[in-house]
């Protein structure tokens, strides 16, 4: 019996499903065949897709004789032909609903990652790897395609729709020629031309996969990955320093040095590798030759080095990259009027960052003394047009002060930070190589600004004097067990309820309370009365 052929459409927001679901529709009609689609919406911020469902009849009307066949509303588990999503977790979110088969289904499938709010809401690293959801694709396919739909946007200048709807065509799934998808999308637009473009990009790159078996084995490794050579290249470390560590080590510390560099100079990358060198050399004596202690600490140390402050901030923003990114994001043409606004709101902490200690301690006090007395910390908001020469003009002078750097509070608070972690890693080295491992991996703890960055700096201080310090009570060989599971607790949750549980279990003091003002609010219900 001839049954109708199934296609479940997976797009997030904004991102043109309902157009595909209809042009599919529209060249299944061109073509003189049956077909209709249904919707099921999804929701906001990431949690889920708007799935749009197809039947296609794979006979057209001149063959029916005047019947027409009842397609279905809603897809069957393991019944469907063909699963085609935009994003790859949506992909394997779908499969793990039993909605494809391994011995039916087609799937198409974007390589590129829209992060969930459960990714994003996780104090460390919540990316979901993408070596396992490859795998689930691949295990739960009779066929597949992944490629990088987010880079053929980008050549072709329009939505993912075309691009997936060229994928379908170029699959073969459905009785239909290239013209017949062709004719749907031809207009005399420029949004037109865009989406054949963007058709005719994915169309070649399945039908290549197609007429090429070999190459199927390896379309799930995402093709993102093609740019880090060049900028493996770009970011080499000189050779002198590449003499001085091991050859896994280069390709990292090549990007470190280079981004030190940029952020403060080649004195500063030269200290990033006197530090290094420190570790390597406790670490000289440890059985391990990959040097793992070197190796974590390799990461952690520059992104610590590089902090966020508010003239890295204007570096960044006053960049001529992100003016040319700001312009593809939006689709900017020539002629037209692009108009960026850049919002800060520093506060006494990031402007005393910038003054001498003698100086920050007293505007740090005065805020303090603020807020003791019911008021709210202050902070200037600003509003810079970035396209305005003025506002140009001021983001450049700011990030100009990276010469006076060092002269800041926070400049010297930070170093003496890093160099107390760095002597605790050492110390712990030479003691147990486990041990000053998960002292190196501690350094995931630093990250974000503001109150976040200054938290997770107090937690990892925390641990370094009383979990493994001279003052610590947890017994020596219990130490590297005990830290690595106080440090996994630190990241589940912002409050650091579980870190203090963790901390207490090892025999280690709870974090000291900190003082908090307390703010009297009236009652605006009150002062009518």
């Amino acid at each position: 019996m001839t049954q109708p052929i199934s296609i479940l459409l997976c797009a997030l927001g904004g991102e043109g499903g309902g157009v595909l679901a209809d042009w599919l529709v529209d060249v299944a009609r061109h073509a003189g065949h049956p077909a209709q689609a249904t919707s099921i919406p999804g929701v906001a911020q990431r949690t889920g897709a708007t799935t749009y469902y197809l039947e296609v009849y794979p006979l057209p009307h001149s063959q029916l004789q005047g019947r027409l066949p009842v397609l279905g509303l809603n897809p069957l588990p393991g019944r469907l032909d063909a699963l085609v999503s935009s994003e790859l977790l949506e992909t394997a979110r779908q499969i793990g609903n039993g909605l494809a088969s391994s011995d039916r289904t087609l799937v198409i499938s974007a390589s590129s990652r829209a992060l969930t709010t459960a990714e994003k809401m996780t104090m460390g690293d919540g990316r979901r790897p993408e070596g396992p959801l490859l795998d689930v694709v691949a295990a739960h396919s009779q066929r597949h395609h992944v490629m990088d739909m987010a880079s053929l946007c980008q050549q072709s200048g329009t939505m993912v729709s075309a691009v997936m709807l060229g994928a379908i065509a170029g699959s073969g799934l459905l009785p239909f020629t290239r013209s017949h998808y062709e004719a749907v999308l031809a207009g005399p637009s420029s949004s037109a031309k865009a989406s054949l473009r963007g058709f005719a990009l994915a169309f070649d790159v399945v039908t290549r996969q197609r007429e090429q078996a070999q190459y199927v084995e390896h379309v799930m490794k995402p093709a993102v990955a093609a740019p880090s050579t060049s900028e493996s290249s770009s970011a080499a470390l000189p050779a002198e320093v590449a003499a001085k560590f091991p050859a896994e080590l280069h390709p990292l510390m090549g990007l470190a040095h280079q981004r030190l560099v940029e952020y403060q100079g080649p004195a500063y990358a030269r200290l990033y590798v006197q530090r290094l060198e420190r570790l390597l050399h406790a670490e000289s004596h440890s059985p391990d030759s990959t040097r793992p202690v070197t190796f974590e600490a390799t990461r952690w140390l520059a992104l610590w080095m590089a902090f966020d402050d508010i003239i890295r901030v204007a570096d960044l923003k006053s960049r001529a990259s992100r003016w040319d990114r700001v312009t593809q994001e939006v689709k900017a043409k020539e002629g037209d009027v692009l108009k960026v606004y850049d919002h800060f709101k520093p506060g006494v902490p990031e402007l005393a960052a910038l003054l001498p200690q003698s100086l920050a301690n007293r505007l740090l006090r005065w805020d303090r003394a603020r807020v003791a007395n019911g008021k709210a910390p202050w902070s200037m908001p600003l509003k810079v047009a970035r396209h305005a020469l003025w506002g140009m003009a001021s983001l450049r002078l700011l990030a100009s002060l990276r010469l006076l750097r060092p002269l800041g509070s926070r400049y010297a608070t930070e170093q003496a930070l890093i160099e107390e972690w760095l002597g605790g890693i050492e110390a712990a080295t030479r003691q147990s190589p486990a041990l000053g491992l998960e002292l190196a991996c501690c350094g995931q703890l630093i990250k974000g600004y503001g109150s976040t960055n200054e938290r997770g700096k107090d937690n990892l201080l925390h641990i370094l004097r009383h979990v493994c310090g001279p003052a610590s009570k947890v017994p020596v060989a219990e130490q590297a067990e005990a830290v690595a599971r106080i440090r996994q607790a630190a990241l589940q949750d912002e409050a650091g309820q579980a870190l203090d549980q963790a901390l207490l279990q090892h025999g280690a003091p709870a974090r000291p309370v900190k003082e908090q003002p307390v703010l009297w609010m009236k009652n605006p219900r009150l002062q009518k009365t």
